[in-house]
């Protein structure tokens, strides 16, 4: 099944669509194209991702919790309802200040 079958047509809220679980970060893939993802995570607090780059903007959407988003050395704090845009080829990571859940959206083209 297409990560997205289930949800087509259908009025959901995404911050029921995944949970979080103690100590870790955990991910479901709504859209999954040539042309871009959207998925959904949920972070433990004090759990993240490390610094990393990659080769096309993102979007992060945060609808639960608090995130500190980190982009070439500076630190944005983030709140349910806020996001911020990460440039492409941009040294960014993520930490959960408290346990937040988060819409990642990357365009590919």
């Amino acid at each position: 099944m297409k990560p997205t079958e289930e949800l087509i047509g259908r009025v959901v809220k995404p911050v029921d669509l995944v949970s979080y679980q103690e100590g870790a970060v955990i991910s479901r893939t709504i859209i999954d194209k040539d042309t871009g993802t959207s998925t959904l995570f949920a972070f433990d607090e004090g759990q993240g991702l490390s610094e990393h780059t990659a080769p096309f903007d993102a979007l992060v959407h945060v609808i639960d919790g608090e995130a500190e988003v980190t982009i070439s050395g500076k630190a944005l704090k983030l709140v349910e309802g806020e996001m911020v845009i990460m440039p492409a080829n941009q040294p960014h990571a993520l930490t959960a200040i408290k346990r937040f859940k988060m819409m990642l959206v990357m365009i590919k083209s």
